[in-house]
C-alpha cells in the first residue's frame, strides 16, 4: 500500500486521498486512526486511511445501485450490498476433504500441559537482577530435587505470580496461552521438575510439568463443519478482495493503492 507522505504536504489544507469525487484529508485520517490500533502510529494511520477508502468505495457503489444510505445504519446497508454483490461458492465435500487432508494439524486437539511454576522476577534489561534471580532459582531447584513436596511452600515464599496462592498451579496450558518464549520451551519439556530456570521477559521460571496430553488427530467427521467454515471464510475473503480492487479501478482512488489485504479494512 502506498500513501502520500503527509509530512511532505505544505501548510495548505490539500486533500491526502481522493475516492471518486470525495476527498479525505489529514484530519479525517486522524479521526479514524484510534479505531485501528497497531504497532506504530504510521501503521495505524495506513490502516485508517485504507478503511476510509474501502467504506467510501462501498458507499458510492451502494448509491449507484439506489440503496438507501443513512449514517445510523451504514453498516447494515453495506452488509446488504455485499450480500447482494459477492458471489461466494459453497465448498463441496471433495474440496473439504482435500483441505482437511492437507491441514490435519489445524483440526487436531492441541498439546496440553498441566504446569506449576515459581516466577522469580527480573526485568529484561536488569542484568544484575537476572543474574541474582537465576542463582536463586538454581538454589531453589536443588531444594526441590531433595524435597519435591516443598514446591507449594517455595512458591508462596518466592514467586511473584498470582498463582503462588495456589502453590504455583497454572492449570492446563495449550500452545499460545503464555508468553512466546516460555510457550516454545514448554512444548519440549518432559514430565517432572525441569532441571534449570527458564527465561522470559518477566524473569526466571521454575517449571514442573505434572501431566502431558499430546496432540491428538481428530477424524474428518468430527471437524467437518469447522473445515467447511474455514473454506467458506477463505472464499469470502478472496471474493471481497477482488470486488474491492474492481471498485478501486472503476471509481478511481488517488493517494492510496489498496493491497492484497484490502478486505481487512472492513474489520474495525
Amino acid at each position: 500500500m502506498e500513501l502520500i507522505d503527509v509530512q511532505t504536504l505544505a501548510d495548505v489544507p490539500a486533500p491526502v486521498i481522493r475516492v471518486g469525487a470525495v476527498t479525505f484529508d489529514e484530519a479525517d485520517i486522524a479521526r479514524e486512526t484510534p479505531f485501528h490500533p497497531a504497532a506504530t502510529l504510521a501503521e495505524a494511520q495506513l490502516q485508517a486511511a485504507r478503511a476510509l477508502v474501502v467504506r467510501e468505495l462501498l458507499r458510492q457503489r451502494a448509491t449507484a445501485l439506489g440503496l438507501p444510505l443513512q449514517a445510523a445504519d451504514d453498516d447494515h446497508t453495506l452488509a446488504a450490498l455485499l450480500e447482494r454483490e459477492l458471489q461466494v461458492p459453497e465448498p463441496d465435500e471433495a474440496a473439504c476433504r482435500r483441505f482437511f487432508e492437507h491441514n490435519r494439524s489445524r483440526f487436531a486437539e492441541p498439546l496440553r500441559l498441566r504446569v506449576r511454576h515459581i516466577l522469580l522476577a527480573a526485568a529484561p534489561d536488569d542484568a544484575r537482577a537476572r543474574d541474582r534471580q537465576y542463582r536463586l532459582g538454581q538454589k531453589l531447584l536443588r531444594q526441590l530435587n531433595e524435597a519435591p513436596e516443598r514446591f507449594t511452600e517455595l512458591a508462596l515464599r518466592h514467586s511473584v505470580c498470582p498463582s503462588k496462592a495456589d502453590g504455583g498451579e497454572l492449570g492446563w496450558l495449550a500452545p499460545g496461552q503464555t508468553v512466546p518464549e516460555l510457550d516454545r520451551a514448554l512444548r519440549h519439556l518432559p514430565l517432572g521438575l525441569h532441571e534449570r530456570p527458564l527465561a522470559s521477559r518477566y524473569g526466571w521460571h521454575l517449571i514442573a510439568v505434572d501431566e502431558r496430553q499430546e496432540e491428538r488427530p481428530l477424524p474428518y467427521e468430527q471437524v467437518a463443519e469447522r473445515v467447511r467454515h474455514n473454506l467458506r471464510e477463505q472464499a469470502t475473503r478472496r471474493a471481497l478482495r477482488h470486488y474491492l480492487l474492481a471498485l478501486e479501478e472503476e471509481i478511481g482512488v488517488e493517494g492510496l493503492k489498496l493491497d492484497a489485504d484490502a478486505e481487512g479494512a472492513l474489520m474495525r
